[in-house]
């Protein structure tokens, strides 16, 4: 599992680790780090033109380091210094004594660069970038010649929620030491971050308490995938009830039963009107119809705004309940816990999360705060909650971390990708999975799928309909999922 802490557990963790080091250890693990890693984007060293604006703390000093060692390397370095009297005095003496040189922001103009470093802030910094140095970044940003590297985290990002309140850096990469932290995997943040890079300083060991936020990698995907035994049969497997679709959404119902099929789950039923399940048997005569035995409900996509009792039925029933869509409309007048002893799971998207929230939550607000809003969700409603947007959170009000998903594309913004995920997510329901787990390996194979759809036919416009057939692919295991650099919309979920 991909772990990400908090500020404090990071400063903790430091100072214990700190105390056990010789005096600059620690900052030497992370310039070596760093530097390894410009090295590489830089391909050839010798003559490269290298800018680093630095700030006046221990980020600024790992970044005058690092440059320090591309100077001794031959690479052609300026420093721009932001506060020349609160520069990091070592790092500033090993850059000079490297032949690197420094220059105060006030007098600097950029000119052209293969490699920028940001070392203005780091964890601990508060609110978007100050002038001057949001004015540096316009010019590097407009010129657009230079990769962009982060110290640590993008200056200008919130490390512990992920939000933006003001200017910030767009880093190509970001190098991060010793443990991944919140900002860097949850928008608008993360759409700051570019290809995100980890560079181990041995702070683990010293890492106390839960995780902030935790991802699932693909040795938790093979051990949370169910899978069929020789005694198997299709209600050992799980039964899902699919009540979705209506006559003027059918789509809807298609979609999701197709899902639920692909997801693991012995059976599919269907509940709903004759016409839809007509149309529900044409493409997947596999669905059964009508009353009887489930594990899990699926109850919501495209059902209509006349949905309350529907929602009311499924919620009264023992078993698992997933509710997504216009489901979700009839739980807006509760606004508070559903006091189910069953698994319950919510799939919103930022609109309908607002409009469970209530004033003064609005779709905008949940965007810019998904870390908060999604917690919310989960304490008010007292059952699991995955979070539907730019980055898809779960969160389990029995469960400290807050799950995060990342191999979601911004190809899943389309019509009907949210119906296939209920289906599947509801499907894992069916099979016996903690609603966390459920949601959490539903929101991975789907953004797998999507991914393998984008592969194998790059270019294409991505629809529903292609993702239910990748999802058999998306369940084979797969190395981690990569970070794309500089994605215009970086990781989003289904809409």
């Amino acid at each position: 599992m991909l772990r990400a802490h908090s500020v404090e557990q990071v400063r903790h963790a430091e100072a214990a680790l700190m105390a056990r080091l010789p005096e600059g250890e620690l900052m030497q693990r992370a310039v070596s780090g760093l530097t390894s890693e410009c090295v590489g984007l830089l391909g050839k060293v010798y003559g490269a033109r290298v800018v680093v604006v630095a700030g006046s703390g221990d980020n600024g000093g790992d970044a005058l380091y690092a440059a320090a060692h591309l100077a001794r390397r031959g690479a052609k370095v300026e420093a721009v210094l932001l506060d020349e009297a609160r520069a990091h005095a070592g790092g500033l003496s090993a850059l000079r004594a490297a032949g690197g040189r420094a220059t105060a922001a006030g007098e600097w103009r950029y000119t052209s660069a293969d490699l920028v470093l940001d070392g203005v802030v780091g964890i601990g910094g508060h609110g978007g970038l100050r002038p001057a140095a949001a004015a540096l970044f316009e010019q590097i940003e407009a010129a657009g010649d230079a990769l962009v590297l982060a110290v640590d985290l993008p200056s200008g990002i919130e490390a512990d929620t992920g939000e933006v309140t003001g200017p910030a850096v767009h880093a190509d990469v970001t190098v991060t030491f010793g443990t991944y932290k919140a900002g860097l995997l949850i928008s608008p943040a993360a759409e700051h971050v570019g290809d995100l890079r980890f560079v181990d300083i041995g702070l683990a060991p010293y890492l106390e308490g839960t995780p902030v936020l935790e991802a699932l990698e693909p040795a938790d995907v093979e051990a949370l995938l169910p899978a069929a035994s020789a005694e198997s049969n299709k209600y050992r497997r799980g039964v899902v009830g699919v009540a979705a679709g209506s006559p003027r959404y059918p789509g809807a119902a298609v979609l999701a039963t197709g899902a639920a099929l692909r997801s693991g789950a012995g059976a599919v039923r269907f509940l709903g009107e004759r016409e839809v399940s007509d149309g529900v048997l044409a493409r997947h005569p596999e669905v059964m119809v009508g009353e009887g035995r489930v594990q899990a409900w699926i109850v919501g996509p495209g059902i209509g705004p006349d949905s309350a009792e529907r929602v009311e039925a499924a919620l009264a029933t023992e078993v698992a309940v997933l509710v997504d869509a216009d489901g979700l409309a009839a739980l807006t007048s509760r606004g508070k816990p559903l006091d189910r002893e069953h698994p319950t799971l919510l799939t919103p998207h930022a609109g309908e999360a607002a409009r469970l929230l209530g004033d003064p939550w609005t779709a905008e607000r949940v965007e810019a705060q998904r870390l908060a809003a999604v917690r919310e969700l989960a304490d008010r409603f007292a059952c699991t909650v995955l979070l539907k947007g730019s980055t898809t959170l779960v969160a389990d009000p029995s469960h400290t971390a807050i799950r995060v998903n990342r191999t979601g594309t911004p190809a899943l913004a389309t019509a009907g990708s949210g119906d296939v995920l209920s289906g599947l997510a509801g499907g894992l329901l069916a099979t016996g999975l903690h609603a966390l787990d459920a949601a959490s390996l539903g929101a991975y194979l789907h953004g797998r799928a999507a991914r393998d759809v984008e592969r194998i036919h790059p270019g294409r416009q991505l629809i529903a309909g292609d993702l239910i057939e990748a999802l058999s692919a998306a369940r084979r295991p797969a190395a981690s999922p990569g970070t794309p650099a500089r994605s215009p919309g970086r990781p989003t979920a289904s809409r």
